[in-house]
């Protein structure tokens, strides 16, 4: 069991905390502060969210305004992510001369500290795609080389579960959004990487570089790992002087870099050119499953894992939910579910590499051009199964730069009818060695639930057409 000893908390936490948020993530920080003892209120206007955490937990609750007005009564804010920085709560709490930090920011400072026994090892995992996959992957890594680590963060596992938990875990990976690292000031892991970067979150954060800045502050680990082919984010970390940068690439690698040789996984940063198994057959399929792949084992490489229990970790690992998981194949036709595939950025991975796609597409495109990613993949498109709110849009995109693809429109709301309208469609245009792809380029909640929803449908619908198609 984890020991507690608060001996060496730093002076913030030793006040009253006031706890921004009375969702799932305000929840969690109000009950791991509550359990150290400390004294805590919850800042929340939803009168129903303060009832249930007080039903929950013995602390304090006051709406923002009664917090705003009352501010000389606390020593720190602890905000829930989703908070965005202009909030008026934050600000007159920043104004006030008190520091605003966030969840992870928390369990690092209380980590640090000593808090649950010795320091973790953190390493973090962010970017704008293929986040939850390199985590997995990592983690899978640094198991197989004899390391107690778990996979914590956006991938499951609250990092304050992580330092509580009854069996230890002396390694952390962490996947991290850049809400968490915005309010994650002194956050500094043992290692970091960002894995790609593209316009997301831009609401939040005001702009580009801003969500962009963020993401690069893992960067400040004593190992920082980059996309070497992400041409911004290289173009980014150079203006920002940072050095002694690792890099992965889909390439051949050069010195300080992991890439792909012959064939093979190539590690030419912590040894010389070491092959660390085959780049095929890993899952996720195509280069996004290799990028992340190579990501993860720039990682655990940095951490003494073998070349042999890396491969090992690869040959065996599966792919979470939704993102690029092979629903089914049938008669010669893949069935694909990238539904986590929300922005064209990520559109982009999961197309490339495919001969001939039949592409299911649509949604929220949330003000992103697709002009660029259908004109990329023109040559592959067989045809486009398009549903959605932003619908038009997409097929003004398909006919400019995509004339030879067969379009087919469903204008159906509703979210079963819509996604086996075109999963139907699929099957009668499919032929042998076409896959068919479910990579949305677009959020799904004009539809759906959620991408989880989403893809879940997708991937019955297929399935129970192939058992309709036995019984005939």
């Amino acid at each position: 069991m984890t020991t507690i000893d608060i001996s060496g908390l730093p002076e913030p936490l030793r006040g009253r905390i006031l706890v921004a948020g009375a969702g799932v993530s305000g929840l969690g920080i109000a009950g791991m502060l509550h359990d150290l003892g400390l004294e805590v209120v919850v800042a929340d206007d939803n009168e129903t969210s303060r009832h249930r955490l007080i039903e929950l937990i013995d602390v304090g609750v006051t709406s923002t305004v009664d917090a705003r007005a009352q501010l000389d009564n606390y020593s720190l804010v602890v905000t829930s992510p989703g908070w965005r920085p202009d909030t008026p709560l934050l600000i007159d709490a920043a104004a006030h001369g008190l520091e605003v930090i966030g969840d992870v920011e928390l369990a690092w400072r209380l980590d640090r500290a000593a808090v649950f026994g010795a320091p973790r090892t953190w390493l973090v995992v962010t970017g704008t795609n293929g986040k939850t996959t390199t985590t997995a992957m990592l983690a899978a890594m640094m198991k197989q080389g004899g390391h107690a680590a778990e996979a914590v963060g956006n991938i499951g596992v609250p990092v304050s579960a992580a330092l509580t938990a009854r069996d230890r875990v002396d390694v952390m990976v962490v996947e991290l959004s850049s809400f968490q690292l915005h309010w994650a000031p002194t956050l500094v892991p043992d290692a970091g990487v960002v894995l790609n970067l593209a316009e997301d979150h831009i609401d939040w954060h005001g702009s580009f570089r801003e969500y962009a800045l963020a993401k690069t502050r893992v960067l400040a680990a004593p190992v920082a790992v980059i996309g070497a082919d992400d041409g911004y984010l290289v173009d980014l970390t150079t203006e920002l002087a940072l050095d002694n940068l690792i890099g992965f690439t889909l390439g051949q690698p050069a010195n300080r870099q992991l890439g792909v040789d012959n064939g093979q996984l190539v590690d030419n940063t912590f040894a010389a050119n070491l092959v660390m198994g085959p780049a095929h057959g890993i899952n996720p399929s195509g280069p996004a499953g290799v990028l992340d792949a190579l990501a993860a084992a720039a990682i655990a490489r940095s951490q003494g894992v073998s070349a042999e229990a890396i491969a090992d970790a690869l040959a065996t690992f599966e792919v979470s939910g939704h993102r690029g998981q092979v629903v089914a194949v049938n008669n010669g036709v893949e069935f694909i579910d990238n539904s986590k595939a929300t922005n064209p950025h990520a559109a982009d991975s999961a197309l490339a590499g495919k001969e001939s796609v039949i592409w299911i597409v649509g949604g929220q495109l949330k003000g992103t051009d697709i002009s660029d990613l259908v004109s990329a993949h023109a040559s592959r498109l067989k045809a486009a199964l398009v549903l959605g709110v932003d619908r038009a849009e997409i097929v003004t995109a398909l006919d400019q730069h995509a004339p030879a693809a067969s379009v087919h429109v469903t204008d159906l709301t509703d979210p079963v009818g819509a996604m086996e309208e075109l999963v139907a469609q699929a099957f009668a245009l499919a032929t042998p060695g076409d896959s068919v792809l479910l990579a949305p380029a677009a959020a799904s909640l004009d539809m759906y639930k959620g991408m989880g929803q989403r893809g879940d449908i997708f991937a019955e619908a297929v399935l129970t057409t192939i058992e309709g198609q036995k019984e005939e």
